[in-house]
Parts: structure tokens; sequence; C-alpha cells
């Protein structure tokens, strides 16, 4: 299917509105795909698919751990479930259900994890989903997706709707979801996406934290670092060679809307330990803490996690070393 003739519509949408308009499509050509909501059909962008496939689509009210047993059962029968539900009820509050069901029996579930980082905005810290990769992540045969964009969840549930496995795609962001890929591209799972080059510093950067990486690039140019970007759509499998390729680097970042602890910084540190010589590593990502709860903007800021909070983050280490 071809997808980015659709990249503007799926920017406004945000990854949410992408991902209910592409499962509503993918739908039209395969009937065994099915879709279970959390009580939350409008948020997951799936008004369009109750629509077109009442028959389809299960909202089974607030009972995450009911959905996965009832898509695991669906699997089963043969069917393709994608269930959607706020990514910190998908991971935690469900989590012996996807472990039991996804990660040991590997029931062909896909779990999709809504509003993950701050996207819940004053909803606060119940609903922000800052733990999920690192819960997900230590559980076997569970690929975990993080698309930067809508183009890049648009293929990202198009290699889930037609690829058996147990999956998990990370949405993060709000609607008017910044355009990171402004070309079509061949989305490899395990296989990072490089999207600027540079020298002197290299960032490896997943989700929403994509185009704020890139337009720290941008600026880090100004000071005379040359920063290289990578895309790190898929956290498991990881694409090791990427970082290997870039561990000789003065300094290797990482750069995630997650806990600093368990997610993108520590799978690359844990490669970077299989080697006696590499670079400085400096994780960002939120810190080992609880803060108050904010607008989307503010919580992104008082972490860091904006272009010119990765600016000067980089700065500072690089003036350090």
């Amino acid at each position: 299917m071809e997808f980015i003739k659709n990249n503007r519509v799926y920017s406004l949408l945000g990854q949410r509105g992408t991902f209910g308009t592409v499962l509503k499509d993918l739908a039209g050509e395969n009937e065994k795909i099915i879709a279970l909501s959390a009580d939350l059909t409008r948020t997951s962008g799936l008004e369009q698919f109750a629509t077109a496939y009442s028959d389809r689509l299960y909202n089974v009210g607030i009972a995450e751990e009911n959905a996965v047993g009832m898509a695991a059962g669906l699997a089963d029968q043969g069917y393709i479930p994608f269930v959607s539900t706020f990514a910190n009820f998908a991971t935690l509050r469900a989590n012996e259900f996807v472990r039991h069901f996804l990660a040991y029996m590997k029931c062909n579930v896909k779990l999709v994890g809504l509003g993950s980082g701050f996207a819940m905005e004053l909803f606060g810290n119940t609903h922000y989903g800052l733990e999920d990769i690192s819960t997900i992540r230590s559980m076997p045969n569970i690929t975990i997706f993080s698309p930067a964009d809508g183009l890049e969840v648009a293929k990202i549930v198009d290699y889930a709707a037609n690829n058996s496995g147990p999956m998990y795609i990370r949405l993060s962001g709000k609607m008017n979801n910044p355009i990171v890929h402004k070309s079509d591209f061949n989305l490899i799972p395990g296989k990072s996406v490089k999207m600027a080059d540079g020298d002197d510093v290299v960032i490896f950067t997943t989700g929403s934290m994509v185009n704020a990486s890139l337009k720290a690039s941008i600026k880090l140019s100004e000071h005379g670092i040359n920063a290289a970007v990578y895309d790190v759509h898929t956290i498991k499998p990881f694409d090791k060679d990427a970082v290997i390729n870039n561990k000789d680097k003065k300094l290797i970042v990482s750069v995630e809307e997650h806990c600093a602890i368990g997610g993108l910084g520590s799978v690359i540190s844990e490669v970077l330990a299989e080697h006696t010589s590499h670079g400085k590593l400096m994780r960002m990502g939120t810190g080992n803490r609880y803060e108050a709860a904010g607008n989307y903007d503010y919580m992104l800021q008082i972490h860091g996690l904006t272009p010119d909070g990765i600016v000067n983050a980089i700065i500072k280490k690089v003036e350090e070393s």
C-alpha cells in the first residue's frame, strides 16, 4: 500500500488518528483484521473503523486485561487482533496478560499503546506512558516499534497486519505530528534510519524525539558540532550495528520521551558494554522521578526534551570532555 501520498493528512491526524485510518483501510483488504478497544474507540482513532466494520470492533470497556485475553483467543482462531489503549494501561495494568499470551504463548496480538510519554498532559502521571518500553523489553518474543511520524506509523501498522507474531506499537506525540520522513523509505524492522550525517556526535532517538533531535542537530552545527541522527523505530530487535559503527564518536547520545532507565538509552549501554573502547554515552529521557503534571510542551521542557534542551546538554557534555 502506498502511504507517502497521505503524509500530510497523517501529520494532521497525529499518530493515533493515523493508526485508526490505516487499520480501517487494511481491514478492507483483509477480513481477518479485528480491532479491540478498552473504552477508547474515538481516542484510538477507530471511529471510521467502527462505522465501516462494526462487526469487527469490540469495545470491552475499562478492562484492559480482558482486551488482551480476548485478543489472544481471536488470534488463536486465525484473526489478526489490534488491541488499543493508553500505553500505561496496556503495559502495566495488563502486564501479566501480555506476558502470558504475547511473550510466553506467542499469540499473534498487536498491542497498541496510545498517548505514550506526556501526550496525556493534565491527566497526569497516572496516564503518562514513561515505563512501557522497559516493561515490555524484558519479555521474550515481542517486537517493539516506536514510530517517529505518521508515515512510519502507517508502515508499521501495515507490517504488523501482514506479519505474524506479537508486537507492541508505541504511539507518541499529539495531533499535528511533525513530518519527519518527507520522502518514502523502506522500513525494515530492526534497522534504524539515518536521518542526518555528523562526525562529532551521534544521536540515537525514537518516537516523538526524532523531530526534536533533528532540530537539535541543525542548531548544534551552528556551534561547530556535527551530529548524526538515527531514527530508531524498532527498539526490539535492536539495530546493534548502528551503535557499533558509531561507537568511536566523541559522544553517543540517546534521546527518548521515556524514562532514561530501561529504554533506548539502556539498550545502547548494553551494546556498548560488550566493547572495551567507545565514546561517552549520555542518556536523555525522563528522570527517575514523577514531576507535577502540566501541558505537553511544558513537560518536555522541564525534562530537557526540547531541541534547545538537547543542544544545551550536548554542548555541556562536549565541553566537559
